[in-house]
Parts: structure tokens; C-alpha cells; sequence
């Protein structure tokens, strides 16, 4: 009996653990095949703006199975067109293979809400689920609780071990818009990005006014980081008229100085890789702590910011040695910008107006205090920007 893998989702764009966990699955489930499947509308997300027709997104995972055994791309979503409900789909290949065992296969994010679907029970009448998984402590639970739930009630669930490439599409179009996905993506499916000119991949965005760059800006941010952001921005020009900096420097630094904060630990190290940029051994021991040097690598190279906004983006978080006026500014406002709410927020928005060296050295002796309460490493530059500090104070 032939045994048919269903492996549906927006693929936007399709990449190499979209095609990894494909084959891990006939591999891990015996199966004769796996159907990649793009759908016209997905019903539990909207695509981001601008973001390529069905008919691209078809062709660009043509491109990414091309070659690949065992692996078909079917348009059955896209010629039925609407919404597309996985219950139908897995109702129509039903119809179409009758004598076939069809297996849905997803995530754990879907697996987990796999009751909050349209029909789930018409699914589990026509199919067994596989469900990909890392093996992280917390997810096998969740997965290992959920699995017997549902089996209780008659369903068949198998895990598959998921070990691809820890990227998703979201990400990648982070990358993307950064100019360094290229290691994420199967053979022809860049080239194809760029000649139709998709995700921002021939987009100028060099010196862009202040009301082009901050919608730009804000989309390639988690949703959750917004508020802080544009609080950073505005407290970082309300500091720079208080002491006479430049308030058009002082804006785009704080509406820049978060831009690859969404972007996970291991893929900083991607995208420092891919700039050309060497890194110290503490930044290679912290990736996550890379934003700030990597965000201001984007602000140059991509937005064609000046050196000013690039250093004080860069040393945002860590601050440094003998500091330029705006570097202490988006130091602090980041640190203090409205949003921010801790034991000790009030006094540094006061000495930000009265002494802003004194809040940076607030600021700075804060962070190397949570540090040390969390037993984490101060990082080098951290240490300098103090120690230069209490030099000058005295």
C-alpha cells in the first residue's frame, strides 16, 4: 500500500529545512512520497505585505524539490483557490488515492493547536498525523501529553525527529532583506528571488528620509519590539535637543538600533559570516548579545547610515571607552525610553537631563549588577566603557 506524506504551508519562501524535514519524514515514516503543497490563503496566518503571488510561490518550490527523490509539488490548493482548509485538501487526495495511507505532516506549533483547525476530526478520518520534533525538553512534554490526548480519542501520531535547519520563513526573510540568505535556500530559488525582484532583495534603501525608513524599519521587527523601538527613537531626539546633538542622527540610530534584534542567536553568527566581520571569542561564546554589532553592519551597508549613527548603534548595548555624545544618548535612551519599567528607571530619567555621563555610568553599573546576580559574563567592552568612566568622574 502506498504510504503519501501531505506537507502543507505558505512556503514563503520554500527553503532547505522545508526540504530537509520532507525527506526526514519518508525516511522516518516509510513513506513513498511527500506532497509539498503551497496554500492560496492560509487560514491561520496573513502573509506579510508584499510578499510573492501563490503561482511564485509555486514556482519557486518547483525549483526547490527539482531533483529531490521522493518529493512532488502538487497545486491542488492553488486551483481550488479561497481558503485553504486542510480537511478539504486531505478530503480531495483521499478521493484521489483511495487505497493509499496519507499522512498529514507539521510542526509542533500546529500539532499542539491541531484542535483549533477547521474540522480536525474530518482529518483524522482520512489520515495519521507526523509531527516533526527537536527533541527539547519542553516541547518533547507538550508533544508527549498532547500525543497520548489524541490517541485516546483514535488518531495515529508518529514523531519524526526534526533535524534540519533551525530556520523559518520568517527569519529567512529577515536574511533576505539583509542580503545574506543565500546558505538558507535550495539551488535556484535565489536566483529566482532576485529576478523577480522579491522580498526586498533589489530594494535601494540607502539614505532614505525619516518617513520612508521607519516603515521599513518596523516591519522587519517582531511585533513585540515596536513600541520599544519608537519609544527609543523618540527619547533618543528628546535627549539629543536637551544637549545639543544632532536630532536627525539621533532618530535614525534609534529607529535602527534594534533592526536585527529579531534575528536568533546562531543566525547573527550567519549574517556576521556573511559581512566579513571577525569575531572576539565573547561574541562568538554570546551570540545573542550580537544585535548591536550586527544592527549597525545593517544600518551601513543596507540603509548607507554615517559613522556616527553605525558606532552608536554598535555600542548600544555594551557601551565603550571614552563614548561621543551620541553614543551615550542612544546608550540611555534606550535604556530609559518610556516602555522601560525597573527598580531604578526613575533616577536615570532624571540624571539623562542633568548629567547624561552620569546616567551612562547608571546605566552601565545596572547592567553589570544583573549581570553578576544572573552569574553571566561581563563582556570586555562593558568592563573599558566603566572603568573609563570612573577614570573621568573623579
Amino acid at each position: 500500500m502506498e504510504r503519501i506524506g501531505i506537507y502543507g504551508g505558505t512556503f514563503n519562501p520554500p527553503h532547505v529545512g522545508h526540504i530537509q524535514a520532507a525527506q526526514q519524514a519518508i525516511d522516518a515514516l516509510k513513506l513513498d512520497k511527500v506532497l509539498l503543497i503551497p496554500d492560496w490563503i492560509a487560514p491561520h496566518k496573513e502573509l506579510p505585505e508584499n510578499s510573492p503571488t501563490p503561482q511564485q510561490r509555486l514556482d519557486m518550490l518547483h525549483l526547490a524539490a527539482n531533483n529531490r527523490p521522493g518529493l512532488e509539488v502538487s497545486d491542488i490548493e492553488l486551483r481550488r483557490e479561497g481558503v485553504s482548509y486542510t480537511w478539504q485538501t486531505v478530503a480531495q487526495l483521499r478521493e484521489e488515492n483511495p487505497e493509499a495511507e496519507l499522512v498529514l505532516l507539521m510542526g509542533t506549533d500546529m500539532f499542539l493547536s491541531f484542535h483549533t483547525w477547521c474540522h480536525p476530526e474530518r482529518i483524522l478520518e482520512n489520515a495519521s498525523l507526523g509531527v516533526f520534533c527537536r527533541g527539547e525538553k519542553g516541547e518533547v512534554e507538550a508533544i508527549s501529553r498532547k500525543k497520548a490526548e489524541m490517541e485516546q480519542q483514535g488518531a495515529v501520531v508518529n514523531l519524526v525527529n526534526n533535524e534540519v535547519v533551525p530556520i523559518s520563513s520568517t527569519q529567512l526573510r529577515r536574511l533576505l532583506a539583509f542580503r545574506c540568505a543565500g546558505a538558507f535556500l535550495p539551488d535556484g530559488v535565489l536566483d529566482y528571488i532576485r529576478e523577480h525582484r522579491l522580498y526586498d532583495t533589489r530594494t535601494d534603501w540607502k539614505n532614505l528620509p525619516m518617513e520612508q525608513l521607519e516603515p521599513i524599519v518596523l516591519r522587519l521587527l517582531n511585533p513585540n519590539r515596536v513600541r520599544h523601538v519608537l519609544g527609543c527613537r523618540d527619547t533618543a531626539v528628546d535627549l539629543a535637543r536637551h544637549w545639543g546633538a544632532d536630532e536627525t542622527d539621533a532618530a535614525r540610530a534609534g529607529i535602527l538600533h534594534d533592526i536585527t534584534k529579531a534575528i536568533d542567536g546562531p543566525l547573527q553568527l550567519t549574517l556576521c559570516e556573511a559581512y566579513g566581520k571577525i569575531l572576539s571569542d565573547f561574541s562568538k561564546k554570546y551570540p545573542k548579545t550580537l544585535h548591536a554589532l550586527t544592527g549597525s553592519l545593517v544600518a551601513e551597508r543596507i540603509f548607507g547610515e554615517n559613522a556616527a549613527v553605525v558606532s552608536a548603534i554598535e555600542h548600544h548595548t555594551t557601551g565603550k571607552a571614552d563614548m561621543s555624545l551620541l553614543e551615550k544618548i542612544i546608550y540611555v535612551a534606550d535604556y530609559m525610553e518610556p516602555n522601560r519599567d525597573f527598580p531604578g528607571v526613575e533616577k536615570l530619567r532624571e540624571l539623562a537631563y542633568s548629567d547624561i555621563t552620569a546616567a551612562l555610568k547608571l546605566g552601565l553599573e545596572m547592567t553589570l549588577e544583573h549581570l553578576k546576580r544572573q552569574g553571566s559574563e561581563v563582556s570586555p567592552e562593558s568592563r573599558e566603557a566603566l572603568a573609563w568612566l570612573n577614570e573621568s568622574c573623579k
